[in-house]
């Protein structure tokens, strides 16, 4: 996994035939995707495993648009507008889309849905080469099946999007605390809760000293409803223990190989690095996105400390080593890498020291 962004440029015919951001929620990842989509040569589909589109129609679409509160780039066309050729008139749901793609899963092999899932990707990837297009997908939902994907997908470019986990933890704690959107803080206890049965996962569980809510409904969907009401009284150090429990272990994924790593915190304070980032992205796919009006999302989070409450920062430290020492215990890991998400962890210690 290529860490460095001095690459030569690649023949044509070497270029790669699509990209798939793998990012996390409140990651900056749809920025990225925002950059991509803004070329001509690109179909940008948003979240192709969300379960909105298990239920979306072709009158859902043209108001799917950021809200003041997402903290999301302005778009030229709606979130959704490139999956119009999949809806039909009168019904609901995406062509070939299923609700059960809409949790990640980090086993070590493919699970039963997974061939559902990549001929339903596939079918993207087809209709958009078809039309002369290169396809983007924009995940928030796939990092734990990484290695399933670019597997099945070996002539796309895998590109992992890394924020340090203070400031991406409180991207989604302060839309809980100001608009009572508990989605973001819900989301790592859902996943944790329905991969917990996987070693990996409840080793860091363990290690993070995660407490998950204490009920088992039977459904993935009953689940997620007792996850969001858990987070909405959740206790806010344990929050955050399952926030960084599921960051290190997207990035343990993101570690056993992408093509690009993008580290957002760089991204938002170097010039340099984002002309870096676009001739790599165009030595490997073609495509050339300018990457240049990034914010400084560090800067962002020292501003709003203050704002954030009912945790104690001082002791996220613990948490922080517990899951850098995870990481380290893995085989496989380049010291490249091991090294950028020791540098996050470090930011994010300095972070959280000013959260009370």
């Amino acid at each position: 996994m290529p860490l460095s962004h001095e690459v030569d440029a690649a023949p044509k015919s070497a270029l790669k035939q699509g990209v798939f951001l793998h990012t996390g929620w409140r990651s900056a990842g749809t920025w990225v995707w925002s950059r991509l989509r803004a070329l001509n040569a690109v179909t940008g589909f948003y979240e192709p495993l969300s379960n909105v589109l298990a239920d979306l129609s072709l009158a859902d679409v043209a108001a799917s648009r950021p809200t003041l509160t997402s903290g999301h780039p302005p778009l030229d066309a709606p979130y959704f507008d490139e999956y119009t050729p999949f809806l039909q008139e009168g019904a609901r749901g995406v062509a070939g889309y299923s609700r059960q793609f809409s949790i990640d899963r980090f086993g070590d092999v493919p699970d039963a849905g997974f061939p559902a899932l990549h001929a339903y990707l596939r079918n993207l990837c087809e209709h958009s080469t078809r039309q002369g297009s290169v396809p983007v997908f924009k995940f928030c939902r796939s990092s734990g099946r990484l290695p399933w994907l670019r597997h099945a997908f070996p002539d796309a470019m895998h590109v992992g999007v890394l924020r340090n986990p203070a400031s991406q933890f409180a991207s989604g704690w302060l839309l809980n605390q100001q608009w009572r959107n508990p989605f973001f803080v819900a989301a790592p206890f859902r996943v944790l809760g329905l991969n917990r049965a996987e070693p990996v996962v409840k080793q860091v569980i363990d290690m993070c000293d995660v407490k998950l809510p204490p009920a088992t409904p039977a459904s993935d969907d009953a689940y997620a409803m007792a996850c969001e009401q858990y987070a909405r009284s959740a206790e806010g150090n344990n929050a955050y223990r399952a926030f960084v429990a599921l960051w290190i272990l997207c990035a343990w994924r993101m570690g056993q190989g992408v093509d690009l790593l993008i580290d957002m915190d760089q991204l938002g304070q170097s010039r340099e690095y984002a002309a870096r980032l676009r001739a790599s992205f165009e030595a490997q796919s073609g495509l050339s996105p300018d990457f240049s009006g990034a914010r400084d999302l560090v800067e962002e989070t020292r501003r709003n400390a203050a704002r954030i409450g009912a945790i104690d920062g001082g002791s996220m430290r613990a948490v922080h080593s517990a899951a850098l020492k995870f990481l380290k215990a893995q085989s496989g890991m380049e010291a490249a890498f091991i090294e950028r998400v020791r540098e996050q962890m470090v930011l994010a210690n300095e972070l959280t020291a000013q959260w009370r």
